[in-house]
């Protein structure tokens, strides 16, 4: 007995001893960047579950959007130490032109170089997992909670799926919004509620209505659903049933609920005041009690129209931009298994400052030629053109693009021709599209020659637009001197 436990104690000894040399050998970096691998997964356990579950209490979707935001953040700071050791911020803003190295190996943590970066990633790692870590710990309770709400019925999907068919990072926007609908008031109230929704240019404010608009318990407390425009206010009054769409009718329990109605309006421009007292003081008259409405705008104008606070939609943060782009772009495949892709994919998400529509583009494109020779050159030609734009310009091309106004671009197979975009829209289900695709025209070889239209993307959730682009090719005029220059001195890949 006593041999037998001699040599337990044995082995345990040994393995203690060797499980504190293997801590000790390793580098600090690598075993914060081990601990917070092992946060991230738990945090992903957590909102992947939350995702498939039915939840309506407001504090407990604040905590997990909480948790959500420092898992991104745990992640981009992850990823920027495995992939971007070498990626240099100035002043604390990213630079349009990096100092990116080729790419022909990915540096590790052991080289020369990266002895002198250690502090600062080490740094970053320790605050990443330290935030996520007890963020963690304080929701063990919520954890126990969350297994009490019934689940949503749905496919074991991958996580890229999941992304590709739902809004990303809008839970908490929801479900205020589902909470302003649901509400009611006295009935002593004869008060018609107003909630404005602002947020810049294709920040998703249609797609989150539209999400809003198919939850259930929404389509079951109005009667019918009806979108409204600018074009639908005609000399300042409101063309009402002619020109609205009827998105969603619920004849079964009319009788029951009244014909409570539910009327989004979605405004491009700014309406005048009188226009707007005019309707609403008409819609206070005609609706019934409970009847709600939802004004939409870039422009902060249409908050004096809210009888309620307006929601203000703000565009991803960088980390979960990067997560999201990461993910539609590597799909199923680890990124860790390709880890120079993974190190190009960073740098190229950088440069598309947050765009939705571009981050559909561009993950699109790389993943139809999963080469790093390809990506090399689309991260040369966007470099490119983004720093002779800032140069010339003094704003960043997206930023444009983001805002809906007018940019000159160039195409990656053809140098010497300008590629303008003039104007975008959207189109519904019902209209047709055009069939050339922006990323043919911008990064592929087409022939093409004066104004027509592209399509940018067609979107896979509700509303279900399809993104228009109106854009022009122009040969540009080049001198003997200057094509000499451009022979010489051009952009060159890796």
């Amino acid at each position: 007995m006593e041999s037998f436990l001699s040599a337990v104690l044995g082995e345990l000894m040994t393995r203690s001893i060797n499980f504190i040399i293997s801590k000790c050998s390793k580098p600090p970096a690598l075993v914060v960047e081990e601990s917070l691998q092992r946060a991230l997964l738990r945090a992903q356990v957590i909102i992947e579950e939350a995702m498939g579950r039915h939840i309506t209490n407001q504090s407990m979707i604040h905590q997990l959007d909480m948790l959500r935001d420092a898992m991104h953040q745990g992640y981009y700071a992850l990823d920027a130490f495995r992939y971007q050791p070498y990626y240099v911020e100035e002043d604390g803003k990213d630079q349009a032109v990096n100092y990116f190295i080729s790419v022909s190996k990915v540096p590790s943590p052991m080289e020369p170089y990266f002895s002198g970066q250690t502090a600062r990633f080490l740094q970053q790692l320790r605050e990443a997992f330290d935030r996520l870590s007890s963020m963690i710990v304080d929701l063990n309770e919520l954890v126990m909670f969350l297994m009490s709400y019934p689940r949503l019925y749905r496919q074991p999907y991958s996580m890229h799926i999941i992304l590709g068919n739902c809004m990303f990072d809008r839970r908490m926007e929801a479900e205020l919004i589902i909470k302003f609908l649901l509400h009611t008031k006295p009935h002593s109230s004869e008060e018609l509620e107003v909630l404005p929704l602002v947020g810049p240019f294709r920040v998703g404010k249609s797609t989150l209505i539209a999400h809003v608009c198919k939850d259930e318990r929404v389509r079951d407390y109005f009667s019918e659903i009806l979108w409204l425009h600018d074009c639908d206010f005609t000399d300042g009054e409101l063309t009402f049933r002619q020109g609205c769409a009827t998105k969603h009718q619920n004849h079964l329990s009319n009788l029951k609920k009244g014909k409570r109605l539910l009327v989004v309006i979605e405004l491009y421009d700014n309406l005048c005041e009188d226009a707007w007292n005019r309707f609403y003081v008409a819609s206070k008259r005609s609706f019934l009690s409970g009847s709600k409405i939802i004004v939409t705008s870039c422009s902060d104008m249409i908050v004096k129209f809210g009888t309620t606070p307006a929601l203000t939609l703000k565009y991803l943060s960088p980390e979960a931009y990067w997560f999201f782009f990461k993910t539609l772009t590597f799909g199923s495949m680890d990124p860790e298994m390709h880890p120079r892709l993974a190190q190009l994919a960073m740098v190229i998400a950088r440069l598309q400052h947050r765009s939705i529509n571009s981050a559909y583009i561009i993950s699109c494109l790389l993943k139809d030629n999963f080469s790093i020779h390809f990506w090399c050159k689309v991260l040369s030609f966007m470099r490119g053109f983004i720093q002779t734009y800032v140069s010339k310009f003094g704003v960043h091309p997206f930023d444009l693009i983001n805002q809906n106004k007018p940019v000159q671009l160039r195409r990656m197979a053809a140098p010497s021709e300008d590629f303008m975009i003039c104007h975008q829209y959207h189109r519904s289900t019902e209209e047709e599209v055009p069939e050339i695709r922006i990323q043919d025209v911008m990064y592929g070889s087409i022939k093409k020659q004066g104004k027509f239209e592209v399509l940018v993307w067609r979107s896979q959730i509700p509303p279900y637009y399809s993104y228009v682009n109106v854009c022009e090719i122009r040969e540009r005029k080049i001198t003997g001197a200057k094509r000499k220059h451009w022979m010489k001195d051009g952009p060159t890949f890796c």
